[in-house]
């Protein structure tokens, strides 16, 4: 009987702890998602500025919170987070590309972070357009469609 209790007891724990890390790698996704549509968000706005070939110093904050995001990306991409997600195994499998792809786009979003500080129109343009293929070859290779 005393092991019946037993086991029934680490089967409860077990499920427990199955259910604690089901609810983890759900909120990691979900933070990620709202994340990445920040992102996005943010490279609308920028474009909207380019586009209209306005006041480029209000593109400083927003391209600064992109290159803070973008250096801390990877680590919202713990194992066993792919479930419920739009990552594709290439995130784990290829990590060292991923890691790359994240520091070119953090790289990117620090020049036209600096380029918006400085007031420089030409180099906020140049910059965006880095910025948006950086997030584009990141999609490319570790996000499904």
């Amino acid at each position: 009987m005393k092991q019946w209790v037993l086991a029934a007891g680490i089967a409860a724990l077990s499920l427990g702890a199955v259910s604690v890390g089901a609810v983890w790698a759900q909120d990691v996704v979900a933070q990620r998602e709202a994340d990445m549509k920040r992102m996005g968000s943010h490279l609308q706005a920028i474009k909207a500025v380019v586009d209209a070939s306005g006041p480029v110093a209000p593109v400083a904050e927003r391209a600064a919170d992109m290159r803070d995001y973008f250096a801390r990306m990877t680590g919202q991409f713990p194992a066993g987070s792919a479930e419920g997600s739009k990552a594709l195994p290439a995130v784990w499998s290829d990590n060292a590309g991923f890691e790359r792809a994240a520091s070119n786009a953090a790289a990117a979003a620090g020049k036209l972070a600096s380029a918006a500080s400085a007031n420089d129109s030409s180099a906020v343009a140049a910059a965006f357009r880095e910025v948006a293929a950086s997030c584009g070859a990141c999609h490319r290779g570790y996000r499904a469609r």
